[in-house]
């Protein structure tokens, strides 16, 4: 906890994490809230594709400032891979930060965040876009002053009833759901590479939908 507030209020300028050329550098943010209590929620899918993605390729995570982060390389591209300490609503920050700090241009941005308007397990990438009134979504875009940042939306479906959204979203994943995770994060854990491998057209052609 100590290192955790000691790395959010160090003023110290360290040098870049990841070395290359900067258009060959992407950053995944993948949004979630930090503690045991989210861990397997709807709203953390963003961590648990990371997590997924580090597991396959044996990574390593490390505390840094404003969040957990581990590097993947593959063939000639370097991803860093982000999951924010600032909680979802304070997403921004963390995602500003990388981008300056790692000197990563905004088209080389992916956040991957749950979408409630997407069946579950539907993946939907797009170069731009509302918030549609995802908090972690809002705080990126304000503080970016900008709707045009590619995202990748992973379905969690709405199958809430009245007025049971917040429960719902918070809520951990069904028997039915996690037996068909292990697949669906395959699937993700994929479509991030080829973002960075094929270029996002690429990407939304070949995953979106699916």
């Amino acid at each position: 906890m100590l290192s955790f507030f000691k790395n959010l209020f160090s003023t110290e300028q360290k040098p870049p994490y990841t070395e290359g050329e900067p258009m060959k550098k992407f950053l995944i943010a993948g949004l979630g809230n930090i503690g045991p209590k989210y861990h397997n929620t709807r709203h953390n899918i963003g961590f648990k594709i990371l997590d997924a993605l580090a597991e396959e390729n044996d990574l390593t995570w490390e505390t840094e400032k404003l969040g957990d982060i581990t590097i993947h390389k593959k063939k000639g591209r370097t991803f860093l891979l982000l999951k924010p300490s600032t909680y979802m609503n304070l997403s921004g920050k963390a995602v500003r930060y990388w981008l300056d700090k790692e000197k990563i241009p905004l088209e080389n941005l992916l956040v991957v965040t749950d979408d409630l308007n997407l069946p579950f397990g539907t993946i939907r990438i797009k170069t731009k876009g509302s918030d549609g009134g995802h908090n972690g979504l809002k705080d990126i875009q304000n503080t970016l002053q900008t709707n045009k940042y590619n995202r990748f939306r992973f379905g969690i479906s709405d199958e809430f009833s009245k007025g049971r959204q917040v429960d719902y979203v918070l809520g951990e994943w069904d028997e039915e759901e996690n037996k068909k995770l292990p697949e669906r994060l395959e699937k993700a854990s994929k479509a991030i590479e080829s973002f960075g491998l094929a270029g996002i057209n690429n990407t939304m052609n070949s995953f979106n939908g699916n």
